[in-house]
């Protein structure tokens, strides 16, 4: 079977890296990512996002393109090699599309990532080749939508000269024991056998399994429908912050204490941000819209969370204020801006709400963080961040990403005499000024 697969991902991030490394430990994979900096700095051994070591970059990474003769195995060598030239995917049998499927200002989804990467394929395309998606979506996107794009490229015809398969990305940025090979993996393919082909190419290298689903729509609706399960769960335990607050009352310990029934669901409060929760539900309501049907309580979960980032900045200067701290002019260290802690993804990051809402108090905010490319969030979000620990002394001190450095830290040190600490995780325990 290994003799005949040769494997190209298309989109080298948080989602297709991880999975283009473990596939190289089986077979040869071509790498594929238009973005040429990403590409040399693979190529060099080192991953900017965290979710694999240099070492098993490494141990996998090739200098030539194991791709080279279709139905032929001789000289043909397992492991992974970065490319962002077309031709050095032509040879591949599976086209894996692990591409970013992101909102646009208005919350509808963008599928020009998926539209321009098709395009990609369509280029290369042969007889007998299988195309899967990883990207979230909603039902009926990778064969009403992605489909036609292979076959207007390409001009084959589907299901007679290539075949689609859908298998959802669950990767969990920054989470190094739920890593894409101990977690189970929901397949699909356009026919019955394609499915088995599928499921059977990742079931050898997953090891916690896989399931596979019926249909490319069903396994599309079972991704989508995860991560709005989350964001709905998430935006109950933030309505209860609000109203506990108003009464005076420890969140967390009313949590604590209703969590020791056998059948409660363990969700904190807490800024939903990130490539998933905060965009998923968006997908899901927009096609329930197109079929008429106004979907209340997805939508109502999500103008819940969104509307977090002010909420917080509002606890953190009420809390101020009863300190006899002046608001205007005050200083503020931010730690961290990355949407999740131990990752430098900053991508979709709700800390951003937080900060634009205390400067519009007219309090000046350092943000501190150690993982989070500076350029990225400049490029971003037109802010200014440091990854070097502060030397002075603040007004108030936000606890906002609970990265492994902030928790070892000695945060009395920022710190002077009235100086607010607040934790919007919810790690810190009970000497702190405010949580949410």
């Amino acid at each position: 079977m290994s003799s005949k697969i040769k494997i190209a991902v298309i989109g080298l991030g948080y989602v297709g890296l991880p999975l283009a490394r473990l596939f190289a430990t089986k077979y040869p994979v071509v790498g594929f990512d238009i973005n040429q900096s990403r590409i040399d700095e693979l190529r060099s051994g080192s991953d900017s996002t965290l979710e694999i070591t240099d070492a098993e970059l490494r141990q996998v990474l090739l200098d030539k393109n194991p791709c080279c003769h279709v139905g032929d195995s001789q000289g043909q060598t397992d492991g992974l090699y970065c490319t962002s030239t077309l031709t050095d995917i032509a040879d591949c049998t599976y086209y894996i599309v692990t591409v970013p499927t992101p909102v646009d200002k208005n919350n509808r989804p963008d599928l020009t990532p998926l539209y321009k990467s098709s395009e990609t394929v369509g280029k290369v395309l042969k007889k007998g080749d299988t195309v899967i998606y990883e990207s979230t979506v909603y039902p009926g996107v990778t064969e009403d939508e992605c489909v036609p794009v292979l076959e207007r490229v390409s001009g084959l015809k589907f299901n007679i000269d290539f075949f689609a398969g859908y298998s959802p990305e669950r990767i969990n940025p920054g989470d190094k024991e739920h890593t894409v090979d101990r977690i189970l993996k929901v397949t699909a393919g356009s026919t019955p056998e394609t499915g088995q082909k599928v499921n059977d190419l990742y079931l050898s290298v997953i090891s916690a399994g896989t399931h596979l689903a019926p249909s490319i729509k069903v396994a599309e609706a079972a991704k989508v429908i995860e991560n709005s399960q989350r964001d709905i769960n998430i935006a109950f335990v933030n309505e209860l912050a609000k109203i506990f607050n108003l009464m005076n009352i420890d969140t967390h310990a009313v949590l604590e204490a209703a969590g020791t029934k056998w059948n409660f669901l363990p969700f904190k409060p807490g800024l939903v941000g990130g490539h998933c929760i905060g965009v998923d539900p968006y997908y899901l309501a927009q096609k329930a819209q197109e079929m008429g049907y106004h979907p209340e309580i997805i939508l109502a979960g999500r103008r819940l969370n969104d509307s977090m980032g002010d909420y917080v900045a509002s606890q953190i200067v009420k809390l101020m204020i009863k300190k006899g701290i002046s608001v205007n002019g005050a200083s503020l260290l931010m730690l961290g801006i990355t949407f999740k802690e131990n990752c430098p993804d900053v991508r979709n990051t709700k800390i951003v709400d937080v900060i634009a809402a205390l400067a519009d108090y007219g309090i000046s905010v350092t943000i501190y963080d150690p993982l989070a490319s500076a350029e990225a969030v400049k490029k971003e979000y037109k802010l200014v961040t440091t990854k070097t620990a502060p030397n002075q002394k603040f007004d108030a001190v936000v606890l906002a990403v609970a990265h492994a450095a902030f928790l070892d830290m000695d945060l009395s040190q920022l710190q002077n005499t009235r100086s607010l600490l607040y934790d919007v995780k919810g790690v810190l325990g009970d000497n702190v000024d405010g949580r949410l």
